[in-house]
């Protein structure tokens, strides 16, 4: 049988003080949301974990009507799954899906490079990837959230640069759905370090408007990144689990 929600997967800490905040119900939900949803991605709950409402009732010091709310936010989400009697459980990996997923992020940053190369000017939020991707080995970051956060900026800044707020917008739900186990790649340092050399790569390709080079450059990025979620194992997230404790 999976393991059941440990003592230490929920803060109760974290979210006191949610009583005295504005938005009642309605945002101590979002709360429960949000906490949840980041303890799937960060690995603290992976597939296979089960609970109840009333253990992340106690965990999180809320009752369960808006525990209850976030956890059918999050089964609508394709996170979650609730059986009758056994309970809320996190639901296995579906690769068939992510690798729709990874296909049609390709084909978005592709098509945002080939418009963002043909301007004549850097647009906004370059030169923040520049400071953040074009640094000394001995300025990277090696912290597993910082750098899954800060990748997910960068192609996200590639995407929005083109101003089309629609095409961001779906590149954007695509981003929230790979993200529980893109990170895994920011567990090993050996993809960290790949992860700064092909950043870096594209971003100089971009810089010079060598438009087909940049766009090869990504296409090969992600594909491998779609290789290594290829590799995940149910082991593997609970290896995650233990290396970010």
């Amino acid at each position: 049988m999976p393991p059941r929600l440990s003592p230490d997967v929920a803060d109760p800490s974290s979210l006191a003080g949610a009583h005295a905040l504005k938005g009642g119900r309605n945002n101590l939900a979002e709360q429960v949301y949000a906490t949840l949803k980041a303890q799937i991605h960060d690995f603290v709950l992976v597939a296979g974990d089960r609970f109840s409402e009333a253990e992340i009732g106690s965990r999180l010091g809320v009752s369960r009507t808006p525990v209850r709310e976030a956890l059918f936010r999050l089964r609508n989400e394709g996170f979650l799954e609730v059986e009758f009697k056994s309970g809320w459980y996190v639901k296995p990996i579906d690769f068939a899906k992510l690798d729709q997923l990874y296909d049609l992020r390709i084909m978005l940053e592709m098509a945002s490079v080939q418009k963002l190369v043909a301007r004549r000017e850097d647009p906004p939020g370059l030169e923040e990837l520049k400071l953040a991707w074009l640094v000394p080995v001995e300025e990277r970051l090696d912290d597993m959230r910082a750098v899954g956060e800060l990748d997910e900026r960068f192609h996200a800044t590639l995407v929005l640069a083109t101003g089309n707020d629609e095409v961001a917008r779906v590149h954007q739900e695509v981003t929230e759905r790979i993200r529980i186990v893109r990170r895994l790649d920011f567990t090993r340092s050996d993809r960290i370090e790949a992860t700064y050399q092909e950043h870096g790569k594209i971003l100089r390709a971009v810089i010079q408007r060598k438009a087909d080079q940049a766009q090869l450059l990504l296409r090969s990025h992600i594909e491998q990144s779609k290789t290594e979620v290829r590799k995940i194992t149910l082991s593997a997230l609970h290896e995650a689990r233990s290396r970010v404790r």
